[in-house]
């Protein structure tokens, strides 16, 4: 076994290979970037190299740095992860050379399938079935046209060098070919420098079914069950699922055996993944292979109790495969989720920014979570924006399913946007819980799954109205604070009147004025028309909300002055509207400016550099919590520039525009 192995990659498949790699009593080298020198990864590995700037091309793709920094601190084998150079077959080669062990197969093999034309004749050698279609040298338009016409319609069109979706275009009729052909050879030439093409009968429906395969240098190859990751948005997986639901032990084994069947047509060694469409009739259809350990391994490692790092690195390391194909055991079911920091409002754009607040459901033997980050970890818009796997395992699907929706509604991260709702919204559709997959699902389903969870207006804002109190009278406990003054007195005190606040709440996209009235052993909510009733406390991050005699419990954060409270079915986001109104002193001075009234982005400027403008004129709209924000001039004066531009994000308080008041305001 390896004394010290260097790990090529990041986050949170980085962390996975050290929880490993320590287990077994192997020293680990980290490496990292500039936007990555206090990840996680870094802190937990028992050495670090920093191999240079962010760009993962100046970095964690750069194969020299890599090589040097495993050659630097005397390691033996390098993992690669997935991702950067895990299906590099240059970098196993380079590995190979340096004389150090490359965890993964063989440059060989990666080659072989590499290219998803030259992978499918080797599977046709091999008798694995595939699906119809045409992968030849012939790359001419009138040949390209002439096999899809003669295969019938609808067919697929795909980059031969493709992945991850790229150069992937379904064409239903012959009138649209000439149009997706040519916008297929373009993503594919501007993705991966290679436009050559290959066409599959378009399968109607189609799931997504792949088999966990291991091969060792001794002859020996097994399968460890498949994993179903049909729900796909854009081709990328989202939940995955092992076993695949609804499949017979007859399909099972021989979906596994055409599997090993393809790794030992390419001399495989180590962990990889072949990837079949399986049709309504039960026909499996070789797709490609993943020369590496899939992001999805979790669900496997939960139902045969293995640990899918440890068998790598054995393989690696010259040791045969722990366990025989008859030995292998199947228990339960499990599910995996990929939490990302993403806008799924915005098309899923990824999100950036610190994570200020993480609370995880608690591990045990039916939850797992396998993350790159903590509290205070920074999205960075250079690598994936992957937050965590959240992984359940039950007796049954239905018992999986159910833990997956109750773990990810105690997921709570707030800073970046995430997809957790998402994620939500599809483990409990009726669809999901009744297996009716296929590739297509998102789509099919869109209107329920992108819906937002039903708003409780009264609910949300007294949250929001008592969390904005008890923040006061926390602020004005503070030292040098004059507790007994009436005037400092956070609750709002008026002579013979009730104590009364009021508070101008940004909230569901829309503004609201909320009053709460202290009556002494309860508040009186006062919105628009209607009253209610509330009592409760924020203690730290604990909410705790009665409201006419319902109680809720929630968690609370906050950060640049916004909030989000998450309860049990949700999260919602607030702030409180305080507008900055420039005093005459500093605008007879010459250096008043615009403060920004909360953390927003700068939405449009409406006056030129140098413009007069009269008091009340519209000068910047900023956007903010969904909703836009116009700030205008205090006084007649001059605008004499803008410190930010469209688009640009800013800090409650930043100072947005230059302006000098006229003489005598």
């Amino acid at each position: 076994m390896f004394n010290r192995i260097l790990i090529a990659n990041r986050g949170e498949i980085a962390c996975r290979v050290i929880h490993t790699a320590r287990a077994l009593g192997i020293r680990t080298v980290a490496v990292y970037s500039d936007a990555d020198r206090n990840a996680l990864h870094v802190q937990l590995a028992d050495q670090a190299v920093h191999i240079g700037e962010s760009a993962a091309t100046l970095s964690y793709i750069d194969q020299d740095k890599i090589l040097k920094a495993a050659q630097e601190t005397s390691s033996e084998a390098i993992h690669p992860g997935y991702g950067f150079l895990s299906e590099n077959a240059g970098f196993a080669r380079a590995c190979e050379a340096a004389g150090i062990a490359f965890i993964g197969p063989s440059a060989s093999a990666i080659e072989s399938m590499g290219s998803k034309s030259r992978a499918k004749s080797i599977m046709g050698e091999a008798g694995v079935p595939l699906i119809p279609g045409y992968h030849g040298d012939d790359q001419s338009d009138e040949v390209l046209r002439k096999e899809a016409d003669a295969m019938g319609y609808p067919v697929l069109l795909k980059a031969t060098a493709g992945g991850g979706g790229k150069g992937m275009r379904a064409v239903q009729s012959a009138d649209e070919f000439t149009e997706a052909l040519t916008a297929a050879r373009r993503e594919s030439s501007a993705s991966f420098g290679d436009d050559r093409m290959l066409i599959e009968k378009l399968i109607q429906r189609p799931r997504h079914v792949e088999v966990q395969v291991f091969c060792d240098g001794h002859g020996n190859g097994v399968y460890l069950a498949e994993r179903d990751c049909s729900i796909q948005r854009r081709h990328q997986k989202v939940i995955e699922e092992a076993p695949a639901p609804g499949l017979s032990d007859d399909l099972r084994r021989a979906m596994g055996e055409a599997a090993v069947d393809a790794a030992r047509a390419i001399d495989y060694l180590g962990a990889g993944t072949v990837e079949f469409l399986l049709d309504a009739s039960g026909q499996f259809f070789f797709m490609e292979m993943n020369t590496r350990l899939q992001v999805e391994h979790p669900v496997t490692e939960m139902i045969t109790g293995q640990d899918l790092v440890e068998w790598q690195l054995r393989v690696a390391a010259g040791d045969p495969l722990p366990l025989k194909q008859s030995d292998i055991r199947v228990d339960g079911h499990a599910m995996e989720a990929r939490i990302y920091a993403e806008d799924t409002e915005q098309g899923f754009l990824p999100s950036t920014g610190v994570i200020n607040y993480l609370r995880l459901p608690p591990e045990g033997p039916s939850l797992r979570i396998d993350t790159g980050v903590i509290e205070g970890s920074e999205i960075s818009p250079y690598y994936d924006p992957m937050i965590a796997k959240l992984i359940v395992h039950g007796d049954t699907r239905e018992e999986a399913r159910r833990r997956l929706t109750s773990a990810l509604s105690a997921f709570r991260v707030a800073g970046p946007a995430s997809n957790i709702a998402f994620l939500y919204n599809i483990a409990s559709l009726p669809a999901f819980a009744h297996c009716d997959l296929d590739t297509h699902f998102i789509e099919r389903h869109n209107e329920d799954l992108f819906r937002a969870p039903p708003a409780q207006k009264n609910r949300d804002l007294a949250a929001a109205a008592l969390s904005l109190l008890s923040l006061r009278q926390k602020a004005n406990q503070s030292p040098g604070n004059d507790r007994f003054s009436p005037w400092a007195d956070s609750r709002g005190w008026r002579m013979n009147t009730p104590h009364s606040q009021r508070f101008d709440v940004l909230c569901h996209g829309e503004e609201y004025l909320v009053e709460l009235v202290d009556r002494g052993e309860y508040l009186e909510l006062l919105l628009d028309d209607e009253t209610a009733t509330i009592r409760g406390n924020l203690q730290d991050d604990v909410l705790m909300l009665e409201l006419d005699g319902h109680r809720y419990r929630g968690s609370f954060a906050r950060e640049d002055g916004e909030y989000t409270v998450f309860w049990d079915d949700g999260a919602f986001h607030f702030a409180e509207k305080q507008l900055t109104i420039l005093d005459s002193s500093a605008a007879a001075a010459g250096d008043g400016d615009f403060g920004a009234p909360m953390h927003g982005t700068v939405v449009a400027l409406l006056v030129e550099p140098g413009t007069d403008v009269s008091a009340g004129d519209p000068v910047v709209v900023i956007e903010a919590m969904k909703m836009e924000q116009t700030l205008r001039a205090p006084s007649a004066g001059k605008v004499k520039g803008f410190r930010f531009s469209p688009g640009d994000l800013v800090d409650r308080g930043a100072s947005l525009v230059d302006f000098v008041a006229e003489s005598g305001q």
